[in-house]
């Protein structure tokens, strides 16, 4: 298995440079889509009942990428390091911009839901570089001085580069989108929804050119692949119910708290890692793309599933 991941880090993917450009708007307007939803009172819960978003901050932005990292480093031996760093890099992205919906499916706290939206979008802008950066550079060095497998190019994850990126992703969309909100309210009720509702078909049809173009090496390496985002994916998704359990949060915040930990924005991880200015060419990430857009897809999949049965369950 190590050797096919260390086979699929080396891949050339065929993702064009109008394709890159097209991804960071197609990120930027979900964005902009998520900003348009959020008002100063989803943070009201702040003060009024911190706990739960407590929780569900710490949840996300420590122990998720924590914890990834405690795991990448114990699968070390069987992980390539692209494979590994996609795991960090998706770790330490915000939650997805379904998230609400899924809570709402889930019979969950639905303004917890949106309180932690609005939460991790901002706090994105500034904590995602900070953990992939730390995370990132901390399991290169691990994998470099312990394993004989491959030489790693030379990487050093640079913040500020890291920061640039999401300024122009996440927070020119965000400001934009909270403004209009804030200034425009009338105009905003009006595009809200088409465009809430819209958002998601630009990113799935990226994502589907993207593995239409590797059909090869899609149909090559799933099987390796898909295990890894599989188990991680569940991994969020107990992280984050047990750790709400372990706080003695009520069952509704458990299941949001599981759902915000385990949908992640991988779309802003496929945005970071095509950029050149984190990932120069010489850097192989064959297996960050692979992970970042088999996130994309099955966190979803996992998200209605375990909404699912949240929803039929009788307690």
């Amino acid at each position: 298995m190590i050797d096919k991941l260390l086979e699929l880090d080396q891949a050339a993917f065929n993702f064009s440079d109008e394709g890159k450009i097209w991804l960071d708007i197609v990120i930027g307007f979900i964005m902009f889509g998520i900003a348009l939803g959020l008002k100063l009172s989803d943070f009201k819960i702040l003060v009024s009942n911190p706990k739960p978003i407590l929780v569900g901050f710490l949840s996300q932005f420590v122990l998720m990428p924590l914890l990834t990292f405690i795991l990448v480093i114990s699968l070390s031996q069987f992980i390539s390091p692209s494979i590994g760093l996609g795991m960090i890099l998706v770790a330490a992205c915000p939650g997805g911009n379904v998230s609400n919906y899924v809570s709402s499916l889930a019979k969950g706290n639905i303004a917890l839901s949106v309180s932690l939206t609005a939460l991790s979008s901002v706090s994105s802008i500034i904590l995602t570089p900070l953990n992939f950066t730390l995370w990132g550079n901390l399991f290169l060095n691990f994998y470099d001085q312990n394993n004989n497998l491959m030489s790693i190019p030379t990487l050093s994850i640079n913040i500020f580069d890291v920061f640039s990126v999401i300024i122009v992703v996440i927070g020119i969309p965000l400001i934009l989108g909270i403004l209009l909100n804030t200034k425009f309210p009338k105009i905003t009720s009006k595009i809200y929804n088409p465009i809430k509702r819209l958002s998601a078909f630009p990113f799935f049809g990226l994502i589907g050119i993207l593995f239409y173009s590797n059909i090869e090496l899609f149909i090559t390496y799933i099987q390796y692949v898909f295990f890894i985002v599989l188990i991680h994916n569940l991994f969020a998704f107990l992280l984050g119910y047990n750790f709400a359990k372990l706080n003695k949060l009520e069952l509704l915040d458990r299941k949001t708290i599981s759902i915000e930990t385990g949908i992640q924005n991988s779309g802003l991880a496929l945005a970071l890692l095509f950029n050149p200015l984190i990932f120069p060419e010489d850097f192989a990430i064959g297996g960050l793309a692979f992970i970042a857009g088999l996130w994309g897809i099955w966190h979803i999949i996992a998200g209605f599933s375990i909404a699912a049965y949240w929803n039929f369950r009788k307690y």
